[in-house]
């Protein structure tokens, strides 16, 4: 297996040239549905309906689950997309290319069309990361937490009849009911509170490890805490590349709690590098798939610029 390195493949045909149970974790944010065209044959994201769209993603999650190991986890970025009317400029894709947004196929051109739904009525939520989570469950996955990821400076919209969208998500599953998860390498500071308790509590509080008593006060002296499902990241722009990337920031806890240090990490939708980049700063492995050439120059410059390296 060729590690710390990212192959110019679809992911689907790739993921069969590696052998089974080998790969620690797969951290990954597939093409969010019907968002963009990224200019490849055998891309994903641009299906006639979501349905289309979650059984080609099960495919390469189901090649995914075979990899990874007994104890591996699978760490995805995924967000919604609602059903449209096709009126106004949905109606008229090619318009988009005439926009400075438009000039990267990576952002607009035909993605504005994919808008067919079963059981949408127009402006209906689709609720793409729940088909997904419900596909993989039903596909042997285990679905074992949802994450918030939500963004402090998100893209304002004009919307008038619902709110700003300020987060994606981050769905972990797991390949076994026990896997491979550090909860202490994640693990947040505790914010110490004193808590007022009743006269018939006391002497059951006082014996509880890690709290002390204050004068009718409990205080809590643990260091840490779990670490919560509401990340605050912001957004991480992207100057060689115009098209959506997830900060570094917001994976280096996924694989902090998801792969042992020396193991292997895998993004079968690997873009512009990120996670490769975090691997090795975190003194982890990679392995990456790309079908877009063009990405994967860019991936190699920032990894030599990041790291002094590629490999």
């Amino acid at each position: 297996m060729n590690i710390n390195h990212i192959h110019n493949s679809e992911c689907s045909s790739g993921l069969k040239e590696l052998p089974g149970n080998s790969i620690h974790c797969c951290v990954t944010s597939p093409p969010y549905y019907g968002l963009r065209d990224y200019g490849t044959d055998a891309q994903i994201g641009l299906e006639s309906t979501p349905e289309e769209y979650i059984q080609k993603l099960v495919r390469v999650f189901r090649e995914v689950f075979r990899v990874l190991t007994e104890d591996g986890t699978l760490w995805v970025n995924i967000s919604d997309s609602y059903a449209g009317s096709m009126k106004g400029a949905a109606g008229y894709p090619n318009n988009a290319m005439n926009y400075k947004q438009g000039t990267n196929r990576g952002t607009l051109g035909k993605a504005t069309l994919v808008r067919q739904c079963t059981g949408c009525k127009p402006k209906d939520m689709i609720g793409i990361p729940w088909m997904f989570a419900f596909a993989l469950r039903a596909d042997g996955w285990y679905w074992r937490d949802t994450i918030i990821w939500s963004k402090p400076s998100c893209m304002p919209e004009s919307v008038r009849d619902r709110t700003t969208k300020s987060h994606e998500y981050i769905l972990l599953f797991s390949k076994s009911k026990k896997y491979y998860f550090d909860c202490d390498a994640i693990a947040e500071e505790a914010v110490s509170y004193d808590t007022i308790i009743r006269e018939r509590n006391t002497t059951k509080m006082n014996n509880t490890p890690g709290r002390t008593k204050m004068k009718g006060l409990i205080r809590n002296d643990y260091k840490t805490r779990n670490k919560r499902s509401v990340w605050s990241v912001p957004t991480q722009p992207l100057r060689e590349a115009h098209f959506a990337t997830f900060p570094e920031k917001l994976i280096v806890d996924c694989i902090k709690a998801g792969c042992p240090e020396d193991g292997i990490v895998l993004d079968p939708f690997m873009g512009s590098g990120t996670t490769a980049i975090v691997a090795r700063k975190l003194n982890r492995n990679y392995v990456g798939y790309e079908l877009n050439p063009s990405y994967i120059s860019i991936a190699k410059k920032r990894i030599e610029k990041e790291l002094g390296i590629f490999k």
